[in-house]
């Protein structure tokens, strides 16, 4: 009877010790299988390595330095454009970036005073010049997310980078002109927005193409393109009923110095965005699975991540 007790004893003890044992192996197993979710399977892969991309590129840092650089760019050349042109076509330069009425006066006095003489030609080219920074700050933001050599600045890419600013500029002009004037055609919520996808889609494909001398192919930079559209597409609605009210309220309480902050921190938004979804798309069109095989369309790509100090990348490897 005492050697039937203990036995029992003994096996209640060990199923005790078992149940106490199992978490730790079950949390073992989970651990494994995310582990293995993250390396093999594609969604885990792509979560893993735009993480990855994203602390390489310093995405915050760099974001912020693209929108200062549009801050200070691509305003000149709307202002640039304003003086040029009559007080109606300065009222749409103003409607296109939702200025307040105070900056709109400022705007309407200075095309007034300045007539179309104001700027010159070398006042012209001294602007279009000096707003090339946000381009020069793009080509590396592209080189880094795409693992080329640091670019190096030449006067033959001069043009590229003049014409990164104009096309940013007429771009923010364009789309809105474009959008009202195709906004009463039916279906009258379909084509402003199918003009809004176009646009941001074909400015998300030249600008990475033109400040990279063409060395990524387009098809590879479409990914990222595309999910920026449908990005800009549900976020523009958004800062469209924003940003006027946004700019009028810094306006009161803070003057020129808080509707500048505003532009600023709009700016900032857009330019994560950009680089955010261009290393997503870098990730996606050089991943060694079925996807991307086919948007490289089997040809010899990049297939190893980029280098974070030497920038480069391992090429000529065929795809799996």
């Amino acid at each position: 009877m005492g050697s039937t007790g203990s036995t029992g004893h003994h096996s209640a003890g060990n199923e005790a010790a078992g149940e106490t044992e199992s978490p730790p192996g079950t949390l073992h197993v989970l651990w494994r299988r995310l582990l293995n979710w993250l390396v093999t399977d594609w969604p885990g892969r792509t979560v893993l390595r735009t993480a990855r991309s994203f602390t390489r590129t310093e995405l915050f840092d760099r974001s912020m330095t693209v929108a200062a650089q549009l801050f200070t760019c691509v305003f000149p050349i709307l202002i640039l454009l304003a003086t040029f042109a009559t007080r109606r076509d300065a009222d749409r330069i103003a409607n296109a970036v939702s200025m307040p009425e105070e900056s709109r006066l400022i705007l309407q006095e200075a095309v007034t005073a300045a007539g179309n003489a104001g700027f010159g030609i070398l006042g012209t080219v001294v602007v279009v010049v000096t707003a090339t920074g946000v381009s020069r700050a793009l080509t590396r933001a592209f080189a880094i997310i795409w693992g080329l050599p640091r670019p190096k600045s030449s006067l033959r890419s001069v043009w590229r980078w003049i014409a990164v600013v104009l096309a940013l500029a007429f771009s923010l002009l364009m789309v809105r002109s474009v959008g009202q004037l195709v906004s009463g055609v039916p279906p009258e919520a379909v084509w402003p927005a199918a003009v809004t996808l176009v646009s941001d889609l074909a400015m998300a494909l030249f600008i990475p193409w033109v400040l990279l001398s063409g060395t990524v192919r387009p098809r590879l930079l479409l990914p990222g393109a595309l999910i920026l559209a449908l990005v800009m597409l549900a976020a523009r609605p958004v800062m469209a009923a924003w940003l006027p009210q946004a700019l009028e309220t810094s306006a009161d309480q803070y003057g020129s110095i808080g509707v500048a902050f505003t532009y600023l921190a709009l700016l900032y938004t857009v330019s994560f965005a950009f680089l955010a979804t261009a290393i997503l798309g870098q990730v996606i069109a050089t991943d060694e699975g079925r996807l991307g095989r086919w948007i490289r369309a089997d040809t010899a790509v990049a297939r190893e991540e980029p280098d974070a100090r030497s920038g480069t990348l391992t090429r000529g490897t065929p795809p799996p």
